[in-house]
């Protein structure tokens, strides 16, 4: 959204944050996969072994979100929470950069029992790893409704993505109506399926004057990465440029439940209800 946001970056300046989180595990989806699968198929002949056999991933949402880029900070803070509204359970990973970054509200322990984790992580890879830990839960912690692990990417890590490629295989883009936020958001699809070829990439539409405007960003959006790279783009709906989205960042409060009968309130409800779909084909496949 191209708004100078600089009268209320101060207000998303957080506390004294957390001590990040660091990047211990080494394993990585495949090999986690191949264990949870023979685990399952051992029957259990004790506690510990009934314990194992719940083990699981929460599947893994990118999201391309530049250091500085607050409204669409706010916007991923705010699927978080709609998540957790539906039932399911919601973690944010983001890394913590020097200086520190001032998109999100204080880390830790949220609304509705979101969390907002900083983590150390220097690349892709390092980050990649460190999402795996975090999805990887048993099935009693998992919440009734499943989950998803949201997990910011600073667009630049993308060009080096090394182990950390598998990261990207579910992403989420945010753009304008705008020509060079288009051009932009195409750059970083085409980024994505080079070094992911099986993504599934999602792109919504913010800031559009109504629905034909953000679903004809979304056609020339979508066309462009079809003829250049012959990818297709899955359309994850439209936000509407709306003054509660800049009251919400001011107050540090979600839109969901400061002004849950606003028209983002309701579009990220949408946006929430399709991410949750497209998790539960992930978890069950």
């Amino acid at each position: 959204m191209t708004r100078n946001l600089s009268d209320v970056i101060d207000y998303f300046l957080p506390a004294k944050p957390p001590e990040p989180l660091t990047t211990k595990s080494s394993f990585d989806h495949d090999a986690l996969a191949d264990r949870l699968k023979s685990e399952r198929a051992t029957p259990p002949r004790s506690k510990t072994q009934k314990t194992k056999k719940s083990l699981r991933l929460l599947p893994i949402l990118a999201l391309p979100i530049g250091d500085r880029d607050v409204v669409r900070a706010a916007f991923a803070w705010n699927l978080a929470v709609e998540i957790a509204r539906m039932g399911g359970r919601a973690k944010i990973l983001t890394p913590e950069l020097n200086p520190p970054s001032p998109l999100w509200p204080e880390p830790g322990m949220g609304p509705l029992g979101t969390e907002l984790i900083p983590v150390r992580a220097s690349n892709l890879d390092s980050l990649y790893r460190v999402a795996l830990d975090s999805a990887f839960v048993r099935s009693s912690e998992e919440g009734q409704n499943g989950g998803i692990i949201f997990v910011r990417v600073p667009p630049a890590w993308l060009l080096k993505p090394g182990d950390g490629a598998p990261l990207l295989r579910w992403s989420l883009l945010f753009s304008t109506p705008r020509p060079p936020d288009l051009k932009e958001a195409c750059g970083v699809s085409k980024t994505i399926f080079r070094v992911q070829p099986n993504a599934d990439v999602g792109i919504t539409i913010h800031g559009a004057q109504g629905r034909r405007e953000a679903e004809g960003a979304f056609d020339q959006l979508s066309s462009a990465t079809q003829e250049e790279i012959g990818h297709n783009l899955r359309s994850h709906g439209l936000l509407v440029d709306d003054l509660h989205v800049y009251r919400a960042i001011v107050a540090q409060r979600p839109i969901g439940l400061a002004y849950p009968q606003a028209p983002a309130a309701r579009a990220l409800r949408d946006i929430a209800r399709i991410l949750m779909e497209e998790a539960e084909g992930l978890r069950l496949g």
